[in-house]
């Protein structure tokens, strides 16, 4: 994700970011048996997406973490 992507994503509420870390996880899933079965052309692209699932995860902790105080 470049800068202003993860600007805008960081912008969105709690709903949303769980809606595009289930999408990321599910793509995830689909590369990681299409990488089993044959070799990607960009195995890069399974830990860009492992370190998007990673940010979602961090942001919408801090969202929550924000609204309980």
């Amino acid at each position: 994700m470049k800068i202003n992507e993860k600007q805008l994503k960081k912008a969105l509420s709690i709903a949303e970011l769980e809606t595009e870390l289930r999408q990321a996880q599910e793509k995830r899933f689909k590369l990681r048996f299409k990488h089993r079965v044959t070799p990607l052309n960009n195995p890069v692209e399974l830990r860009t997406l492992r370190r998007q699932i990673a940010c979602f995860k961090t942001w919408i902790g801090e969202k929550r973490r924000e609204e309980t105080k």
